[in-house]
């Protein structure tokens, strides 16, 4: 048998039951080119990974019986993925809908916000409470949204919480991050807070006909603010085909953004979309999700019943249990490959 840099037993789980996460957690200890052995004893276990290894450009290189039953197959990773950090695993981020009202009205949001929208704000005390639990939980990160999370008047208050317990991102359109807000960023921590602003064209036209007149030069002063003042960003842009996301990306190392912080996604038909890839929540990986409403699966359907998991966020610790528990338990996921959306 060929030796393997890294092994996991995965007892009798298979895709349906547990085995994906394992095997992406096995992925994150490899280094380029090593090896990695799955040994289990579901029947399924070589199909699954199989469908696996084709869908990411990963190549099953030995598959062999293991005494006591079982079978022992050994993969080495390839690249192809949907974009994000690569060395961050999505369970980890732990999201926050601050609010679900905008000042824009873009013709795809996944959440169908807009400036009539019902604001559904979440409350700052149990932002605090969520923040202060999501270290103990596992978590590594918090992202911030919306709706537009620069329309409530205390963000500067959520994102000091947020940003003091873990590295936070703050996800916006970048319309509202000059005049009288630039003092209110002046006080935010840099080494703890990153600015993801949606910016969908090199070209302002092709922007704003999804996003609203004058959307994409607001959006470049902001970029531009946050810039100056020191903070991280990242760019991230929703296009419906693969040439529109590569001349993107073309784009954004022209202008001097690293791959890390190019973030160059298809469309999800959600919300107000009417065409993009349609997903279920068998589709995605869990990202814990928290909203005025509840707990739900995935950012990219926190305003959607079949994404909806529990009302209450607190504690925290049963709430991603609750997350966990469907993970490993429901059955939709049989002869499927759960994946990742990448929404930050």
């Amino acid at each position: 048998m060929l030796p393997a840099k890294v092994e996991v037993r995965l007892d009798e789980r298979d895709f349906a039951s547990g085995a994906l996460p394992a095997l992406l957690g096995g992925l994150r200890e490899l280094g380029e080119g090593e090896l990695l052995a799955l040994v289990g004893t579901s029947p399924r276990l070589e199909t699954d990974v199989s469908t696996w290894a084709r869908l990411t450009g990963s190549a099953v290189v030995e598959s062999t019986p293991v005494s006591g039953g079982g079978v022992r197959v050994v993969v080495r990773p390839g690249t192809a993925d949907l974009p994000g950090d690569a060395a961050e695993d999505p369970r980890s981020r732990l999201w926050l809908y601050t609010n679900f009202d905008c000042n824009l009205a873009c013709d795809y949001c996944c959440v169908r916000s807009d400036p009539g929208k019902t604001r559904d704000w979440l409350p700052l005390e149990t932002i605090r409470h969520v923040a202060a639990e999501a270290r103990d939980v596992g978590f590594h990160r918090i992202l911030v949204t919306g709706g537009e999370p620069f329309l409530r008047p205390d963000i500067d208050d959520i994102l000091e919480t947020c940003a003091y317990h873990l590295p936070t991102t703050v996800l916006t359109n970048g319309s509202l991050l000059s005049g009288p807000r630039r003092g209110m960023l002046e006080r935010l921590p840099r080494d703890r807070l990153t600015f993801q602003v949606s910016l969908d064209s090199p070209e302002a036209s092709r922007h704003d006909a999804h996003r609203g007149t004058g959307s994409w030069n607001r959006a470049r002063s902001g970029i531009r603010t946050v810039q100056a003042l020191g903070f991280r960003v990242r760019i991230a842009a929703t296009l419906p085909s693969p040439e529109e996301r590569a001349e993107m990306d073309r784009w954004l190392e022209g202008e001097g953004f690293a791959p890390e912080d190019r973030l160059v996604r298809p469309l999800a038909l959600r919300g107000r979309a009417s065409t993009g890839m349609a997903l279920t929540r068998s589709d995605v990986e869990p990202e814990l999700t928290v909203t005025a409403r509840g707990v739900y699966w995935h950012p990219v359907g926190a305003a959607d019943a079949d994404f909806f998991v529990r009302a209450d966020a607190l504690p925290l610790a049963e709430a991603w249990q609750g997350v966990q528990e469907i993970w490993n338990d429901d059955r939709t996921f049989a002869g499927r490959l759960a994946t990742v959306f990448h929404c930050a």
